[in-house]
């Protein structure tokens, strides 16, 4: 039931006039807050709702990963470990002869030649990155001298997902992306780790911000 205070207030000599107030209580109000969906981990969170803006979320940001070279990593370093004691078999070969010789340089420069075969697929990993985020992606290539290139979500085409069988089990895989930008218009993005939640993700975003650009057209094998 609502509740009442009552002041007095002494006018006059002898003459106390009353007055009566309501008494207002101030109920908390509780924050208003939102349930969303991680795009990427697929967590539910509750955050303080608030209109949305143009915070760039970083998907992915690295090279990719070695162990997506396995395979003609295995065949790499076969071929330095080779290249490398051929002088020596050389040798052995004609120990039977004794003009047989080879100059000090000789044994260097397949020492040399063959741990550059053992390091190009490392080599190769350093010379890539990538930065998948909400809005864009950046490859970038080279080592010394960089090039970058830039494909904005919302020119994405199709967009597709490969991983044998080896990849599967190594955890990584291939997203192609196809666009109708003239200065990019494919970008492949391979040796990406955990890729099934990325492609799942990327996809989805593709969708959103062609939706919001009024472009509905689009293919997602």
């Amino acid at each position: 039931m609502p509740e009442y205070r009552v002041t007095t207030e002494r006018t006059t000599p002898g003459v106390a006039t009353a007055h009566v107030t309501p008494v207002t209580h101030v109920v908390p109000v509780p924050a208003v807050t939102q349930t969303t969906v991680d795009d990427f981990t697929g967590e539910t969170v509750q955050t303080p709702h608030k209109a949305a803006d143009d915070t760039e979320q970083i998907y992915f940001e690295g090279s990719p990963m070695l162990r997506a070279e396995f395979g003609k990593g295995v065949l790499w370093v076969a071929l330095g470990l080779i290249v490398a004691a051929a002088p020596f078999g050389y040798l052995m070969m004609q120990r039977d002869n004794p003009n047989a010789h080879l100059p000090w340089w000789v044994f260097a420069a397949a020492t040399v030649v063959g741990l550059a075969f053992i390091f190009v697929p490392w080599l190769r990993m350093k010379t890539v990155k990538y930065r998948i985020s909400n809005y864009r992606i950046d490859f970038q290539r080279g080592l010394v001298g960089r090039t970058i290139d830039t494909m904005e979500l919302w020119h994405v085409e199709d967009i597709q997902f490969k991983q044998s069988f080896l990849h599967r089990l190594l955890g990584v895989g291939t997203i192609i992306v196809l666009s109708h930008d003239d200065t990019t218009p494919k970008l492949t993005l391979w040796g990406l780790p955990n890729p099934k939640p990325l492609f799942e993700s990327l996809k989805q975003r593709v969708i959103a911000v062609k939706r919001q650009r009024g472009v509905v057209k689009m293919d997602v094998g």
